[in-house]
C-alpha cells in the first residue's frame, strides 16, 4: 500500500503563488521559484517573457515533486506477524585451555573440543527462531559476549569468533552461572534457561558454584549442563601437553546443578551426545505473549527527487544545445 508519511505538507503547494501575489509587480522575475541550472542559462528571464504574470508549468511540476519528496512517499508491504512464543536461553561456553584437546570425532576426523562445540551449537542456535539467545564465554572469569536477542545470526557469529584462552586457561563455572542468572533479571515472564558447556571443574572465579546454584534456584532458572570430553582422550592439548582428559570433568557438580534447577545433564562424548539437547529443549512449553505485527516499509522520497534532477538536467541540455546552435 502506498501512502505519504506527512501528507499535511501538501499545504505548501500554493506557496509560490502566494509569494507572487504578495510581492510588488516590479519584482516578478525576482520572486519566481529559482532552479540553479535555469538561472545559469538565463532561463528565468525567458520564462518571465513568455509568462509575465504566471509561474511556468515546468516550475510548478518541479515544485510539486519537491513537496512530494518532503512528504516522504512510503510503500507498505503486507503485515508480518512476529513469533509470539519463545524462550530466553543463555549459552555459557567454556574457553579454558583444556578445550584444545583433540579427542572429539567429527566428520571422520578428530578435532578439538571447542571446534566440535562450535559446529554443533551453531546448528542449534540457527534453529532457535522465536527464542531470545545470549552468549557468555568463560575461562578465568566470565563475560557477556552477546545479550539476550532474537538476532540468532549475531549470536552464532560471536560464537564462531570465540578463541581458546580469550579469558584465561582456568574454568570459572560459578562465575558463568552467576552472570547468567544476573542477565535474566526482570524477565519473570519467560522460560529462563541456561545451557552451560564445560569440559572441566571449577578452578577459578569469584563466585563458588554452590552459591551460583542457590541463586539460580531462587530465581527459578532452569539449567542444562553439558560435560564435553571423550572417554578415550588422544593426549594432545595446546595448553596441557599431557592431555586434559574427560576424567577431569566434575560430573557430580554438573549433575547437581541440573537436577536442583529442574534441568538435565548431558555427557557430550561425541556429536550425537551434544545434539541430544535439541529434542529436550523443543519439548519445553513455550511462553505465549501478546501477538505483535509490523509492516515492512520502504521510503520512496528519492523517486521524486530523481525526477526533479532529470527534468532540470534535460532542460539545461536542451537550452545549452539551442544556445550553441544559435551562436553557430
Amino acid at each position: 500500500m502506498f501512502e505519504f508519511s506527512w501528507p499535511w505538507l501538501f499545504m505548501l503547494l500554493p506557496l509560490p503563488l502566494l509569494l507572487r501575489l504578495f510581492k510588488p509587480a516590479t519584482s516578478d522575475t525576482q520572486t519566481q521559484l529559482r532552479i540553479p541550472g535555469f538561472a545559469r542559462h538565463n532561463l528565468a528571464s525567458q520564462v518571465a517573457k513568455q509568462h509575465p504574470r504566471n509561474i511556468n508549468v515546468l516550475e510548478w511540476l518541479i515544485w510539486l515533486l519537491l513537496v512530494c519528496a518532503v512528504a516522504n512517499p512510503t510503500w507498505l508491504d503486507e503485515p508480518i506477524t512476529l513469533p509470539n512464543e519463545g524462550r530466553d536461553i543463555m549459552l555459557a561456553v567454556d574457553l579454558s585451555g583444556s578445550m584444545t584437546e583433540q579427542d572429539m570425532a567429527y566428520q571422520g576426523q578428530y578435532v578439538d573440543r571447542l571446534t566440535m562445540v562450535k559446529a554443533v551449537l551453531s546448528d542449534f542456535i540457527e534453529q532457535r527462531q522465536g527464542d531470545r539467545l545470549g552468549l557468555i564465554l568463560f575461562g578465568d572469569t566470565a563475560f557477556l559476549q552477546t545479550p539476550l536477542t532474537r538476532d540468532v545470526k549475531t549470536v552464532s557469529q560471536m560464537l564462531s569468533e570465540a578463541q581458546i584462552g580469550l579469558v584465561g586457561r582456568a574454568t570459572a563455572i560459578g562465575d558463568a552461572l552467576g552472570l547468567s542468572v544476573k542477565r535474566f533479571a526482570n524477565r519473570d515472564e519467560s522460560n529462563r534457561i541456561v545451557v552451560l558447556l564445560t569440559d572441566g571443574q571449577n578452578t577459578a572465579g569469584n563466585l563458588d558454584p554452590e552459591e551460583a546454584l542457590l541463586l539460580a534456584r531462587e530465581e527459578g532458572i532452569k539449567v542444562y549442563t553439558i560435560g564435553v570430553g571423550s572417554d578415550n582422550p588422544r593426549g594432545f592439548s595446546l595448553f596441557n601437553m599431557g592431555g586434559a582428559s574427560g576424567g577431569s570433568l566434575d560430573e557430580s557438580l554438573l549433575k547437581r546443578i541440573a537436577e536442583q534447577t529442574g534441568g538435565l545433564y548431558f555427557r557430550a562424548k561425541d556429536v550425537a551426545g551434544l545434539q541430544q539437547i535439541y529434542q529436550e529443549l523443543d519439548k519445553l512449553e513455550p511462553i505465549s505473549a501478546d501477538e505483535q505485527t509490523f509492516r515492512p516499509q520502504s521510503s520512496l522520497f528519492y523517486i521524486p527527487l530523481l525526477m526533479v534532477l532529470a527534468i532540470v538536467t534535460l532542460r539545461v541540455i536542451l537550452i545549452t544545445a539551442r544556445t550553441f546552435k544559435q551562436e553557430a
